[in-house]
């Protein structure tokens, strides 16, 4: 247990690694478009610290070593934001524009050739 992360009430129970943003009809809502900006974290296994513990929703991890869905190829030290595969993160390529800053909230923890949807460990910023 490597997270610090907060309860939110979100749109739909989203299961661990789900990367989810501000918004929908509750407070989070599972991501859907490229490098948003509005990007919460992701959906908490079991944080070593859970703030608002009482309150209803998700435990969502705001820092530390957590799983997280991608897509794509990643290498360690790769930057991540959402993707618009809809609850997954994937790779920051250098060269491609990719709008906000603000939209980077991990760090991959692994290299991993695949390209097929799956969970990853990464540092969330």
């Amino acid at each position: 247990y490597a997270d610090l992360a907060e309860r939110y009430a979100a749109d739909s129970d989203y299961e661990p690694g789900t990367v989810v943003v501000f918004g929908g009809e509750k407070e989070i809502t599972v991501t859907a478009n490229r490098a948003d900006y509005r990007v919460a974290g992701v959906i908490s296994t079991e944080p070593a610290y859970l703030m608002s513990s009482t309150s209803e929703g998700l435990p969502v991890a705001l820092r530390g070593k957590v799983p997280v869905k991608v897509v794509g190829k990643v290498c360690k030290g790769d930057l991540l934001i959402t993707s618009d595969t809809p609850g997954f993160a994937e790779a920051l390529i250098a060269s491609a524009a990719f709008g906000s800053p603000h939209s980077v909230f991990a760090k991959s923890l692994v290299d991993d050739d695949g390209y097929h949807p799956r969970n990853i460990w990464a540092v969330i910023l």
